[in-house]
């Protein structure tokens, strides 16, 4: 099992005068490795593998000494990240010929690389406080929490506020999934309200009103323009309106948390609507609000916290879980602007968040087999069930949750 752990860093002057260079050679590097593919493919027809780009990788360290200070661990992580680039490129024109609705977008030239990352480590050595990187010297760093499990890569990444952090992924043996056998729910993802559960719980959004966002927003973009272009003193501008809308992003990112905490340590299982997020922010009237509710991040949250909590988080098909009734299971027509669902058949009055959140979790006790209308219910529990590593959900939570799943309804 894989796992992340994020420390702020405090890079000394000459340090990060270092960095600097360094992310804008990476940066040189990434422009010429993306430009090379479009000349050898008009040479000889063929796309250029990472093992090949590796190859020319040595010819150019041999033509520009400049890039001899960069270590060589994050110069191939540069070319892979541009085979990566090229890899997604043509798997999205070929999901285009099959008729999936994608941008296909070739890979861009950068401005600026705001990483560099070690994918081994003999570039890189974990101490208390300090992180021993090579060809860069000993960084600080804030050891909030210990490291465990042994560290296989480190990414140093600097923010537009101008902070500097500092990734480190390591391996874990696995653990054998242990039910904590507390109660089932079912949770619906809102916009007003956050979440609604199947127990008529409501967990409200974090608390920022639209005109302080908006206001304080307007003012400091306001501040950018105002400032003479190229100037020291719109960077300075820049820098504030980036650390202000760091400060808005952590206060949802530690309410999210928050919660998920709460849900994972509360219930056995856990199951939510796996939302096509990407299509939701295509109407023009919510994409914001969306976004900022962060669903897809949340939801990763829930997945990864679960299994150290011993609950096990499904995914359901969310096709009609507004319309359907929790009590009868009769399906009609709901407009967004109703927020309480009247059953036309049985007469049932709910509000329409729990009442969908009652048919998610009705629907995940229900789905004996893997899918449901033609579409897989996928399962998952942990960090590894996240599949962020590519890793396949763990047979031992899959398990769990096949046990706990039955035709039984839960109680309107």
């Amino acid at each position: 099992m894989k796992t992340a752990y994020k420390y702020r860093a405090y890079p000394s002057k000459e340090q990060t005068e270092t960095l600097n260079r360094q992310m804008f050679l990476a940066k040189e590097l990434y422009n010429l490795l993306l430009e090379k593919p479009k000349a050898y493919y008009k040479e000889t027809g063929k796309t250029l593998t990472e093992y090949r780009m590796n190859i020319w990788l040595t010819q150019i360290k041999k033509e520009r000494q400049e890039f001899a200070e960069l270590h060589s661990q994050v110069l191939q992580n540069i070319s892979k990240r541009v085979s990566d680039a090229y890899k997604h490129f043509f798997r999205r024109c070929k999901e285009k010929k099959q008729g999936k609705k994608v941008k296909v977008g070739f890979p861009r030239y950068k401005k600026f690389v705001p990483s560099l990352t070690y994918p081994q480590t003999s570039g890189f050595k974990i101490e208390k406080k300090k992180a021993d990187l090579s060809k860069i010297g000993r960084i600080n760093f804030v050891n909030h929490r210990e490291i465990e499990g042994k560290a296989k890569t480190l990414t140093i990444k600097k923010a537009r506020s101008q902070e500097w952090h500092i990734t480190i992924s390591v391996e874990k043996a696995d653990k054998p999934f242990i039910s904590n056998s507390k109660p089932k729910v079912g949770i619906d993802l809102g916009i007003n309200q956050y979440t609604a559960l199947s127990d008529n719980t409501i967990i409200q959004n974090a608390k920022i009103t639209k005109h302080q966002r908006n206001h304080a927003r307007a003012a400091l973009q306001q501040n950018i323009s105002r400032k003479e272009k190229g100037s020291q003193n719109r960077k300075k501008a820049a820098v504030r309106f980036a650390r202000y809308s760091e400060y808005i992003s952590r206060i949802r990112q530690d309410r999210i948390h928050k919660i998920s905490h709460q849900l994972v340590n509360s219930y056995s299982l856990i199951a939510y609507e796996e939302l096509e997020i990407p299509n939701m922010v295509k109407n023009h009237k919510f994409a914001r609000s969306i976004e900022e509710c962060s669903w897809g991040n949340f939801t990763q949250l829930l997945q990864y916290k679960a299994e150290s909590a011993g609950c096990a988080v499904v995914a359901v098909n969310p096709k009609y879980t507004t319309m359907t009734c929790s009590n009868c299971g009769n399906v009609q027509k709901v407009s967004i602007s109703q927020r309480t669902f009247i059953c036309e058949k049985c007469s049932m009055i709910k509000d329409r968040d729990i009442n969908a959140s009652v048919n998610i979790l009705n629907r995940s006790l229900n789905s004996k087999s893997s899918n449901f209308d033609g579409k897989s219910v996928k399962t998952t529990e942990g960090h590894s069930g996240s599949q962020a590593g590519g890793d396949d959900v763990r047979p031992s939570a899959r398990e769990a949750v096949a046990n706990e799943a039955g035709t039984t309804r839960v109680a309107s």
